[in-house]
């Protein structure tokens, strides 16, 4: 790993009293002066600005700088590195004892004058004291204060805490951002911890170029190298290798010469990482003969420079391959990355990597479904209107995810496709620094120091933001906690500041409050009109079929007459609020996402929460039926859809309210990648029942189980089934009691049409039963296979 700077540095705040009497114990820094001696390095000169310009924003306060020793009779900031400290009379105690990175801040006397002294362990150090204070400051009506005496030392846990910024099309938002807006933001995550930003080529698995971008990929990446070098940040690049054959040798010496450009161009770059998959499938043999070259060609232009590979994508194969590759510990490898589409848990890949090589984690934090860390019970509603790239505030999740794994690695870099993710990526950031961090206050310094926030709303804000992520748990249609989380958001709202109403972090949360809030009265609306059309289905043998499905989609079409008409209309100015803000891109046609379905949530917003189209595509076909016997033999199905009979049983399996027989596994805390666990799993079709917009699935290898209690021992029973999700090239086995089989492997029916199977008798006769979905084994990819909508088993009549 690399070797950090050791050199001390400190950061002196003197204390003196504003125009306004002090509060008990509270410090007034509304008109401190920074001083700084001659002889800073340039990062530390960069954390002198940041605290000036950071405290100017959120307060309006300017804090002067001069080169002069501490002055009387005012606050007086001094910022130096130890080498320097001996000009400014402080005791050198103040600097012992710190890690790596770390910094004190202290409450000291010396000289009759109180002071809050910052001391950094190194440059980073001097940072991130500098943004530790900058967290504890509070600001209202235009004072800073401290609220009280501090004393804290503390150095980072994990030793690469990073965070992915991709300036590319796919990501909705970053393709905006000019390097002004970089450099913010690049400050506000070192606030919180950050030293790695990773930065994307220009060639990656997405468009060459966006109708957003202020200037070309390859200038931009040129830019934030340089920022993430004043700030004194490593550079991580995530270079994907995407050409179809390594094996040709004029196609290596081209990748060579490209990758050397882009190396050649960036001022500072500390890692590289190829993922070996997701996207490029390339074999591990000549993936990393390829990189042995790049890793040469990358430290001929940086030096010290690591590289970095993940086995994402890979079949078990190319597994055991690349992990034999790795037992003769290739000198040119620094470490091993762990990113979605790895086929075994973290804790394996660890136990199997040999020991020299460091794992860094690379967690999908961006993504809610389709994913390496899925919603977990998220509402069908939710998948079809917010999408795979909603705005995601997931504390809770995320420090789950955190804690399941981070044990196993020397830190992370998180996978990010915006800023859509904001919230979780200073989860992660705080984390990474003191794994003990509480939540709620890491949530309280987030408002504050980021939303803009004063003290008494700070808390408010911070609750929101867990309750916007009670709002994706559970059934949407009896969370009536929805509405609290909106009424709580419109009351920060009414009472917020303009300047807090134009801050997009703010808009992201209040969007997310009234988008909610419009689904769930949607879906309560349509789920009713939905029962009503099924009552009108029900009289179809009273009053005819026909005239049963003219009356049912008359109710059907009231959908149109949607409630929260207010709700939607907010959604819609605070997405233009947030294009105009950061160029947020929540719709293709208004705003020029690159594609419906990633973060587009307003082309999603009216989406079908019923099973409407469906309904109206059965009574197109059933009109068609030559006699009226066959109508309502068809109608009775559609109404009669779960009753499996007398002595029958049906699940729901996408659906936590319906699936009662599932053998769910292992709990999220413990496993929220989903390897022992029924993972849920969505996807969506204009055409498809709601049931069949969600289904439990196995991940990779792992079988999907079902059990089954209290059967007659001497019934014979038929199961039916309907396979749905996104992965129609696996097939499926389904095997009774583990050995019997029920159907061999076949493809799913793109139909959907429910598969009916006699159960073997002998796998009955206890009264219970067991089933199983296998798919073929060994294979790589996204690990989805065995994806199971609908399951009904029925007792066959004698």
């Amino acid at each position: 790993m690399k070797n950090y700077i050791s050199t001390f540095a400190i950061v002196v705040v003197t204390v003196g009293f504003g125009d306004r009497p002090a509060a008990a114990g509270e410090i007034d820094l509304t008109h401190a002066r920074v001083t700084a001696p001659e002889g800073l390095e340039e990062p530390e000169s960069r954390a002198v600005r940041l605290l000036v310009d950071e405290v100017k924003r959120r307060s309006q306060a300017t804090w002067e700088t001069s080169r002069r020793a501490v002055e009387v009779g005012r606050p007086v900031i001094v910022v130096a590195p130890a080498r320097l400290m001996d000009k400014l009379g402080l005791p050198p105690a103040l600097a012992a004892g710190l890690g790596k990175e770390g910094y004190r801040i202290e409450t000291v006397e010396q000289a009759g004058h109180r002071r809050i002294a910052v001391v950094g362990a190194d440059a980073r150090g001097v940072l991130y004291g500098v943004g530790r204070l900058l967290r504890l400051i509070h600001v209202a009506d235009g004072r800073v204060t401290l609220p009280g005496p501090v004393s804290t030392a503390t150095s980072p846990r994990y030793p690469i805490r990073g965070q992915q910024l991709g300036y590319r099309p796919k990501t909705n938002s970053y393709d905006a951002w000019d390097l002004p807006q970089w450099e913010r933001y690049i400050g506000e995550l070192a606030q919180f911890g950050v030293n790695t930003i990773e930065l994307l080529p220009p060639r990656t698995d997405d468009a060459a170029l966006s109708p957003h971008f202020p200037r070309p990929p390859l200038e931009m990446m040129i830019g934030m190298s340089r920022i993430c070098a004043e700030f004194g940040l490593d550079v991580s690049i995530w270079y994907p290798a995407m050409e179809a054959d390594y094996t040709n040798p004029a196609t290596v010496a081209r990748e060579l010469d490209n990758w050397e450009r882009v190396f050649q161009a960036l001022p500072r770059i500390d890692d590289v990482f190829v993922p070996g998959g997701d996207p490029g499938h390339t074999r591990p043999k000549t993936l990393l003969a390829l990189l042995e070259k790049q890793a040469e060609n990358l430290r001929r232009c940086h030096p010290h420079a690591r590289m970095w590979v993940s086995a994402q994508g890979f079949s078990q194969e190319w597994l055991e391959e690349f992990l034999a590759i790795l037992k003769d510990q290739p000198a040119w490898l620094s470490g091993v990355a762990y990113g979605p589409q790895t086929r075994v848990p973290l804790p394996e890949l660890r136990r199997r990597v040999p020991a020299r090589y460091p794992i860094r984690d690379y967690p999908d934090i961006t993504h809610s479904l389709r994913c390496q860390y899925p919603v977990p019970d998220w509402d069908v509603a939710f998948s079809v209107t917010a999408g795979r790239e909603a705005i995601n505030p997931r504390p809770r999740d995320e420090a789950a995810i955190f804690h399941a794994f981070a044990n196993q690695t020397v830190g992370f870099v998180t996978y990010s496709e915006g800023c859509n993710d904001d919230v979780n990526k200073i989860v992660w950031s705080a984390l990474g620094w003191n794994p003990e961090a509480s939540l709620v206050e890491t949530l309280r310094e987030y408002a504050r120091t980021l939303v803009g926030l004063e003290p008494n709303q700070a808390d408010g804000f911070a609750q929101g933001l867990f309750a916007l992520e009670q709002n994706w748990r559970g059934p949407l249609i009896s969370n009536g906690a929805v509405e609290t989380t909106l009424a709580q958001f419109q009351t920060l709202e009414r009472q917020s500041s303009p300047k807090t109403l134009h801050n997009w972090r703010f808009q992201q949360a209040l969007f997310r409050a009234y988008y909610d809030a419009y689904v769930r009265r949607r879906l309560i609306f349509e789920t009713d009109l939905e029962e009503q059309a099924l009552d009108q289905l029900r009289q179809a043998r009273l009053i005819g079929p026909v005239l049963a499905m003219d009356r049912a989609q008359a109710i059907l079409q009231h959908a149109a007459h949607r409630p929260g008409a207010d709700l939607r209309q907010r959604a819609f100015e605070l997405a233009e609020a947030l294009f105009q803000s950061i160029g947020m891109q929540l719709s293709v046609p208004k705003y020029k996402a690159i594609a419906i379905g990633r973060g587009t949530m307003l082309d999603t917003i009216d989406a079908e929460l019923n099973d409407a189209d469906w309904l109206m595509s059965r009574f197109a076909a059933i009109r068609g039926m030559p006699s009226t016997v066959d109508q309502n033999r068809a109608l009775d199905a559609i109404v009669n859809w779960t009753n499996p009979g007398p002595g029958g049983f049906y699940d729901d399996l996408g659906d936590p309210r319906r699936r009662p027989h599932v053998v769910m596994g292992s709990s999220y805390e413990d496993d929220p990648a989903g390897f022992g666990a029924a993972r849920t799993g969505f996807d969506q079709d204009p055409r498809w029942r709601r049931s069949w917009c969600r289904h439990a699935t196995g991940f990779y290898d792992g079988p999907l189980r079902m059990h089954y209690e209290g059967l007659d021992p001497e019934a014979s029973y038929r199961v039916r089934v309907v396979y749905t999700g996104d992965m129609w090239q696996v097939k499926l086995r389904l095997l009774a009691d583990q050995a019997l089989e029920v159907h061999p492997f076949l493809l799913k029916p793109r139909d959907m049409s429910p598969l009916e199977f006699d159960v073997p008798r002998a796998a009955t006769r206890t009264g219970t039963l067991d089933l199983s979905w296998h798919v073929e084994l060994g294979r790589g990819g996204n690990g989805r296979g065995c994806q199971v909508s609908e399951v009904w088993l029925m007792r066959k009549s004698p």
